[in-house]
């Protein structure tokens, strides 16, 4: 079913495979690149026509790949992994290595498509609760005039084991060939489907952004600026949906996050 690979796809974004990286956990690295320098990298790509694939990881991912080599994988083949998430920022400060600030998915979303928007490129937006996407994309449309939203699309949940489905999206990704493709379908769901769909249309930069698309689209509410900036999002999220988030961000996240900076502290030692 998946598409051979163009040499494009094969050597990525140049750029992308040259940025510094820090090592935040054992066997998972860091782009060390602000927001203004992630959205310069990807409107160039755009404008000349390379592809790639940002993972936006958090401590999420980086807990569940702590014990799984698969996971890990996915992550690390990613051409720009960034830190979307206070904690991962907080461990390179702790570790000596400090990143430059967070790099949300959730505000990427918005930038990239303003820069998509400038660049005379068109975006695609993928997943999110049924009629999100669409709905996302006319609030896009309106925020950046002039905006050109290729498509949208809010496939029936396990689309992603279904091959006729997945021919069918990358089919029509391939046919509106946009220059960025926004993916909400929660990791590591929409980074396996990223690598398949960049098959069918590798030209493209695939940001995986989570609850983004919800976020745009109003059927989900953000936390306030300046609990984003602050690193308790999580809290707010945690309180609009406990049943749901419980389980991630307290009985796994707390544990894994102390875990995660004895480690940073420890490779300071080290380095000292």
């Amino acid at each position: 079913m998946r598409h051979p690979l163009d040499s494009k796809f094969a050597s990525s974004s140049r750029r992308a495979e040259a940025a510094r990286r820090v090592a935040l956990y054992p066997g998972i690295e860091v782009a060390v690149i602000t927001n203004a320098d992630t959205i310069s990298l990807v409107h160039s790509d755009m404008i000349d026509g390379r592809g790639g694939r940002i993972v936006t990881a958090n401590l999420d991912h980086f807990r569940r790949a702590a014990s799984d080599a698969d996971l890990k994988g996915l992550i690390t083949a990613g051409d720009l992994v960034i830190a979307d998430g206070m904690p991962l920022v907080w461990a390179s400060r702790i570790a000596g290595r400090p990143l430059p600030e967070r790099v949300a998915g959730s505000d990427l979303i918005r930038s990239l498509s303003k820069s998509a928007r400038d660049a005379g490129c068109s975006v695609f937006l993928l997943g999110g609760r049924p009629g999100a996407a669409a709905k996302a994309g006319r609030t896009l449309a309106a925020e950046f005039s002039g905006l050109s939203v290729a498509g949208t699309s809010c496939p029936e949940p396990g689309f992603e084991t279904e091959p006729a489905e997945l021919e069918r999206v990358g089919t029509e990704i391939a046919l509106s060939a946009p220059r960025v493709v926004f993916v909400a379908l929660g990791f590591p769901k929409q980074d396996r489907v990223i690598d398949i769909l960049r098959g069918y249309h590798p030209d493209a930069w695939y940001v995986g952004v989570g609850a983004s698309i919800d976020f745009v689209a109003g059927h989900v509410s953000r936390a306030p600026a300046w609990m984003q900036r602050s690193g308790t999002e999580w809290i707010f999220r945690l309180a609009r949906e406990p049943r749901r988030l419980a389980r991630r961000y307290v009985i796994h996240g707390l544990p894994f996050a102390i875990r995660l900076f004895a480690w940073a502290l420890a490779t300071r030692f080290d380095r000292a």
